[in-house]
């Protein structure tokens, strides 16, 4: 299995970048994986929320295959502990899936399109947090949780 972690619009931060990567290249030794980022729609002063959802709806789908699963990443999604997390992808690579995409939206989450070719939800927190953190918390997330699955000593309960 692949994973794809799809986000909106880029990261300037340099210090989140570094750390981004540093998982990236941990997550190599477990899983194929791939970050791909999407670029902020152009003229948002001109939309109105739904539009702008729409249109990066439409940057998303385009990004989907007919044999990926979509995730999309959701304050109203399921919340797991590291553990479950871990389970969560061992059943997921277990399902013979070609590549899961999880995908990060934009400031106002995701068109309704989006939402009905997702098969889940997954929410990291019921707190919010800026776009481009939450791309380190799910590349974090995806090593601690191979980590677990290897029974390896990065996960402490």
């Amino acid at each position: 299995m692949k994973i794809k972690l799809l986000a909106i619009g880029k990261t300037d931060n340099k210090n989140l970048i570094a750390l981004i990567d540093e998982y990236q290249n941990r997550l190599k030794h477990y899983v194929k994986f791939e970050l791909e980022i999407i670029p902020d729609v152009k003229n948002v002063k001109n939309l109105s929320e739904v539009q702008q959802k729409e249109k990066e709806g439409e940057l998303i789908l385009s990004k989907i295959q007919n044999t990926d699963q979509l995730v999309v990443l959701d304050d109203k999604g399921n919340a797991y502990t590291s553990i479950q997390f871990s389970k969560y992808l061992q059943k997921k690579m277990n399902s013979g899936i070609k590549q899961l995409v999880l995908a990060i939206g934009g400031p106002y989450g995701f068109s309704e399109a989006v939402y009905k070719k997702s098969s889940g939800k997954i929410s990291l927190s019921e707190m919010t947090f800026s776009h481009q953190m939450i791309r380190l918390f799910v590349v974090e997330q995806l090593y601690r949780g191979f980590t677990i699955l290897k029974n390896e000593p990065y996960h402490h309960e």
